[in-house]
């Protein structure tokens, strides 16, 4: 019984995220075209329309499309079954753990859907401060950090269980 919760928060937890960010995605590209800028706080936060072909911070951009969508594919393949992994080792009673891991495993597989289906990913949470600029980001990538932060936490302050 304990199995089928631990399965079922995975499934809800993933499947929001998975959900937001695809309908998040889905009203920006229907609603702003490409390049679009709406401020929301001036100097801030903007919301912004933009596709990043590569990977984080524009890794692999200026790669052949094939050579990309190979090497995007694989290691989000591999980080989803290695997610998977994690997230089956860890025991019902860490559950801020196994979210975190469910976290990450939604924002992979969303990220992973734009990678599929449109050869990019859509980004649209622009954050800055004067010319200081974080590239843009969205849902999936979101659930990705604050997983990974999660897992962090654990990992430096020994909270992993030992049967991982």
């Amino acid at each position: 019984m304990l199995a089928r919760k631990k399965y079922l928060r995975l499934l809800l937890v993933a499947g929001a995220l998975v959900l937001l960010d695809q309908a998040t995605k889905l009203i920006i590209v229907e609603n702003m075209r490409l390049y679009d800028v709406i401020t929301v706080i001036p100097g801030f936060f903007n919301i912004v329309h933009v596709h990043n072909p590569g990977g984080a911070f524009g890794f692999l951009a200026d790669s052949s499309i094939v050579w990309r969508q190979i090497v995007f594919l694989f290691v989000s393949g591999a980080a989803v079954f290695l997610i998977l992994y994690f997230y089956h080792r860890t025991p019902d009673t860490h559950l801020f753990l196994s979210t975190a891991f469910a976290m990450i495993f939604g924002g992979a597989v969303g990220n992973m859907i734009d990678r599929v289906r449109l050869g990019i990913v859509i980004d649209f949470l622009d954050f800055h401060i004067g010319d200081l600029h974080w590239p843009a980001f969205n849902v999936a990538d979101s659930a990705i950090t604050v997983g990974i932060g999660i897992f962090i936490y654990h990992l430096v302050f020994n909270k992993i269980p030992e049967k991982m």
